[in-house]
This record gives structure tokens, sequence and C-alpha cells, in this order.
């Protein structure tokens, strides 16, 4: 699936399902919810953290919710995820081309 087509399926399931968006700003809260799951899961996975009895533990799965937002948050501005892609890999490549290579901590 291309980020286009993600961008037309998530349209049309808000549109059948989803009823309408939520506003952006509501949407920008639920993003930063979502991202502080897939944070607590990050630190209870590869930091210093355990998981409480019960709890949900599925990265996958809190990634897909954070693409899901953002997804929704594109579509709801204009924003065309292929093309703010292709030009944000452009900048890191020509700002990022040779600094990763001469950093003598990686």
């Amino acid at each position: 699936m291309t980020l286009e087509e993600a961008q037309k399926q998530v349209d049309q399931w808000i549109k059948t399902y989803g009823v309408r968006y939520f506003s952006e700003l509501t949407n920008m809260a639920v993003l930063t919810e979502e991202v502080g799951e897939l944070a607590r899961i990050m630190a209870r996975t590869y930091g210093d953290q355990s998981f409480k009895e019960g709890e949900k533990h599925d990265l996958s799965d809190e990634m897909a919710d954070v693409l899901w937002v953002l997804i929704c948050l594109a579509n709801q501005t204009g924003v065309d995820l292929t093309k703010a892609f292709q030009r944000n890999l452009e900048k890191k490549t020509n700002r990022d081309k040779d600094r990763h290579k001469n950093n003598p901590k990686l």
C-alpha cells in the first residue's frame, strides 16, 4: 500500500464508519496520546521499566495507531504525505549525507 492509498483508505473509512473527522486539535491530542502509548511499550520492552500484569504491549498496533491519526491529520490539512515524505527525504539526504558517516559515536 502506498501512502496515497493509505490516505484514501483512511478517508473512506472515516466517511463510511466514522461520521466525520475529529477536529484537527482533537486529533493532535489523540496523536500525542498514541505516541505516549507507543513510548510506554518502548520503555518497557527496550528500557528499564517492566510491564504491569495484563498490560497491553502490541508494538505494531501502537505504531499503526500513530500512523492512522497522522494520516487523519494529513487528510484534514491537505498534506500529500507522498510528496511531503519525498521532500523530507531529499532534505535529509542533502543535509546529512556525510554527517553520520563522520560521527565517531556511530
